[in-house]
């Protein structure tokens, strides 16, 4: 009797414990879903973070340090073969510019992956178009540099017209993990395999003294002169954009929560802008007037998007 009493005894005791098992588990289940409701209706970003992090999205950003404190305005020589005067519309001679370093880290949990420009523009995907000067691949719709008139509003636009994105150093304090090594390094020719992207925690890079990477300041570019006095330097990397649907290649890759198509993926869209603030002198000579200035010696000769002499 007491063996019987005993067996039955530890019978309703398991039953009672995979009761109470069975009903925590179904309990827990509805306040997660619960928990889920109610982040849903408060406006908490659930979906994307949980996407951001499953899929491991790169962030772009624009590092508003370097742009605040690698910037010049002097006068220059522009000769009739230089790439940007060809491709940026400007009429050789001697002209005052401003010239600007622009750095965009990837502070995402992702790499941005490119790869080889040929297989874009193979796949005729839009992405990529072939610079004739410069004889190899620029990415299009990088970034969208401008500078504003703090004083009217007026926007002029940069003599810059394409990109090649690759690992030029490490994001530093502002990458979420330390860098590992360097994955992008090549731009590509036509022919010559290519492999672009931006490792995460890591950044590209073009510096002030690349070609292109100015505003021209005395309407030599067929826009207006530009006056001495305060400015504004508008970086935005990886831009919102409307497509064109005249143009078959104008197409929206990837939307951002405003509807807005973009053409790279990321975790983040609403960090993609940098400002600094400047001024224009009235009369700042070949020597130069910024804090670019001292950023130690050039190199001759014009160079492309990381440094290589154009021939």
């Amino acid at each position: 009797m007491d063996i019987d009493n005993r067996s039955r005894s530890q019978s309703v005791s398991r039953c009672q414990t995979k009761g109470d098992s069975m009903l925590a588990r179904v309990i827990a289940g509805k306040l997660r879903i619960l928990s889920f409701v109610v982040a849903l209706l408060s406006g908490l970003p659930l979906a994307l973070s949980f996407t951001a992090h499953a899929q491991r999205l790169p962030d772009l950003i624009v590092n508003q340090q370097i742009l605040q404190n690698h910037w010049i305005v002097r006068d220059e020589d522009f000769l009739a073969t230089t790439c940007s005067v060809q491709e940026g519309g400007v009429q050789p001679g001697t002209h005052r510019v401003l010239r600007f370093t622009v750095n965009t880290p990837n502070v995402g949990a992702g790499d941005l992956a490119l790869g080889d420009p040929n297989v874009h523009v193979a796949n005729n995907d839009g992405l990529y178009e072939f610079a004739t000067c410069h004889h190899h691949f620029h990415f299009r719709h990088y970034t969208i540099d401008q500078l504003i008139s703090v004083t009217t509003g007026q926007v002029w636009r940069v003599a810059k017209r394409g990109f090649c994105m690759i690992d030029v150093k490490p994001a530093g304090d502002l990458g979420i993990e330390p860098p590992g090594q360097p994955q992008f390094r090549v731009c590509g020719r036509v022919g010559v395999p290519g492999n672009q992207g931006i490792s995460a925690s890591w950044a590209d890079e073009y510096i002030w003294f690349l070609g292109g990477q100015y505003f021209v300041l005395d309407g030599g570019d067929g826009q207006a002169p530009v006056p001495p006095g305060d400015y504004i330097i508008r970086v935005t990397v990886n831009p919102p954009f409307i497509p064109d649907p005249v143009n078959p290649q104008d197409v929206c890759r990837f939307r951002d929560a405003q509807g807005f198509c973009h053409q790279l993926p990321e975790s983040n869209y609403g960090n993609n802008v940098a400002e600094a603030r400047i001024t224009i002198p009235d009369h700042p000579g070949r020597s130069g007037f910024g804090p670019g200035g001292s950023d130690g010696p050039i190199p001759s000769g014009e160079r492309d998007e990381h440094g290589d002499l154009i021939q």
